[in-house]
């Protein structure tokens, strides 16, 4: 069985891919969230061949980790993001990756125009893209990331009103707080029910400050979190994130331990079922 305590390689942001994949393995993990968000990490290039898609086989194979998620950040109210995103999908279909986050609008989520020209753009692109990823089998995770998805209650609705089964909230608890404003512990019990992918990232300063710290050492209230989400059943990847303070980026062996001592302080909350 798969291990649902994760490892997002975007904890490695500045480094490459092999370094993230040697740390993560290191501090414990046997599965990991791959990223490819270009303008930002982009561990796996969008164009990535099948000679590239076979080196990272052998990479996590080498590391001994299961990929089970892709972040496939895309500005999925345009054209252009649409396209970028069935990159990602074509990239998870070769990975054999059953889930890929996003939020709606790239990395940022700065997308152009008012939040209801976004969100028209949003629902006539998302659906067809549920239809495809479904035919494979892959589920599409909304990040709350600002804008159309600030809070999980937000995103919540949202996907109600989408209607596809296939996708549900990547929930980041410290994006919440940093873009939405809200404290996790009191928007998530109502999104809960949605939620099928987390982002393990802790926040300290409130919001619009960016420091997402070794998890356990901020201000977010994790085993209310995890409390919340075993009362509604939720057996999806928990991958632990950590973007500090921004760039630049801690010294590797910074990251290591970093990523060493999240693991410790969750896998109180994720036992390791295997």
């Amino acid at each position: 069985m798969v291990d649902r305590l994760t490892a997002c390689t975007n904890t490695y942001h500045s480094y490459s891919l092999e370094e993230a994949l040697e740390g993560i393995a290191r501090a414990g993990f046997t599965s990991v969230e791959l990223t490819s968000v270009p303008g930002w990490t982009e561990h796996i290039r969008r164009d990535a061949d099948d000679e590239e898609i076979q080196r990272i086989k052998n990479l996590l194979a080498k590391h001994r980790l299961t990929a089970v998620s892709l972040a496939g950040h895309s500005d999925l109210v345009s054209d252009e993001g649409v396209a970028e995103f069935r990159k990602a999908l074509n990239i998870a279909r070769k990975l054999g990756v059953t889930k890929v986050t996003t939020s709606t609008g790239g990395h940022a989520d700065t997308s152009g125009g008012s939040l209801d020209d976004q969100r028209a753009a949003f629902l006539e692109r998302i659906r067809p893209l549920a239809d495809e990823a479904a035919r494979d089998g892959i589920e599409i995770c909304l990040e709350t990331h600002g804008g159309l998805l600030a809070t999980g209650q937000i995103s919540k609705a949202l996907i109600e009103e989408i209607g596809k089964p296939n996708i549900g909230i990547n929930y980041d608890p410290g994006n919440v707080i940093h873009y939405g404003g809200v404290r996790p512990e009191e928007d998530l019990p109502g999104a809960a029910d949605k939620v099928v992918h987390m982002h393990v990232k802790d926040q300290i300063g409130g919001v619009g400050v960016w420091n997402f710290p070794t998890v356990g050492t901020g201000e977010v209230d994790f085993a209310a979190l995890f409390k919340t989400l075993d009362g509604v059943g939720f057996d999806g990847p928990c991958s632990v994130e950590i973007e500090f303070q921004g760039e630049p980026w801690p010294a590797l062996a910074d990251v290591d331990k970093a990523m060493a001592d999240s693991y410790a302080y969750v896998r109180r909350f994720v036992p390791n079922e295997g």
